[in-house]
């Protein structure tokens, strides 16, 4: 028999000092995770301090040289309107991130509530809830999504909400599962046989085991969002000019691409590294939380 000391010792054992210094050292081991995380903070501090780190004002066009080469006075050179491309590139890391950590950060919330409602409510509540995920999910993403912005009309809230939705039924099946799998545990009965109620069970016991997998998904799925929202915006249908993006650097550096490399040079390097360092930061949290794919450092 369970014992009430193990029971309640379980949750606070998992999230105490010790746990946080062991899943430090094993992060440190992990090179590409510390790459990943390095790189991670650096893009998002240049996000939120980027007015202080741009040159030039990113919206504004000048009559010196167009489409011109890195120089002193322009370190990334300047686009077809004369624009800086340095402070533009700057100033754009913050819509991707902004779309990727808002989108992300809703549909984990709604698919974390609906998946504890599926995996530890009644059984016909199950069946609707998995309907809805797998009609969700039967859609194509990009076709969803043009469809859905070309309803809404291309903004960065139709943005946000096309890839919140998309991104939902992932985030509720894993909690679903993972919910399911706990609920028929000892400990879980033992809880019950005590008088625990079901909120009770849900936040001690149910809700620190899913914060793992979660975390290792949001951070793997956020350079797919970037890629996402710079796609759409490539296209036209993110965010409108004159507002800096990543997306429409690369789209501007595309239509001028026989006058100059360096715009498309400019507007793929930040995709790229934001796409490794987050990639290499969820392989680590991967390794070290999931005991399948653990390995030695």
């Amino acid at each position: 028999m369970v014992s009430t000391e193990a029971i309640r010792s379980e949750p606070n054992d998992a999230m105490g000092t010790g746990a946080f210094r062991s899943f430090l050292g094993q992060f440190r081991k992990n090179r590409l995770g510390v790459l990943g995380a390095v790189l991670v903070i650096v893009i998002v501090a240049t996000a939120i301090f980027a007015p202080l780190i741009i040159t030039h004002d990113p919206t504004q066009i000048m009559m010196g040289p167009r489409l011109a080469a890195p120089s002193i006075d322009f370190l990334l050179g300047t686009d077809q309107l004369g624009r800086d491309t340095f402070s533009r590139i700057i100033m754009g890391g913050r819509i991707p991130l902004l779309v990727a950590f808002a989108a992300l950060g809703s549909s984990l919330a709604v698919g974390l509530v609906l998946g504890l409602i599926a995996g530890f409510g009644p059984r016909w509540l199950d069946n609707v809830l998995l309907l809805l995920f797998d009609t969700i999910r039967s859609f194509p993403g990009i076709i969803f999504a043009l469809a859905m912005i070309a309803l809404l009309g291309p903004s960065l809230t139709s943005v946000i909400l096309v890839i919140a939705i998309t991104s939902m039924p992932i985030y509720a099946r894993v909690v679903r599962t993972q919910t399911e799998a706990l609920r028929s545990s000892e400990y879980i009965a033992a809880e019950r046989s005590m008088g625990a109620g079901t909120t009770r069970i849900l936040a001690v016991h149910v809700l620190p085991n899913v914060v793992s997998p979660l975390l290792i998904l949001v951070s793997m799925d956020v350079p797919a969002v970037i890629a996402v929202e710079a796609g759409l915006s490539f296209l036209g249908m993110g965010v409108r000019p004159p507002t800096p993006d990543w997306g429409a650097i690369l789209n501007d550096g595309y239509s001028y691409i026989g006058q100059t490399p360096w715009l498309v040079i400019a507007g793929g390097i930040p995709i790229v590294l934001a796409t490794l360092g987050f990639t290499f930061l969820g392989e680590a949290l991967r390794d070290i939380f999931d005991p399948k794919l653990r390995k030695d450092l």
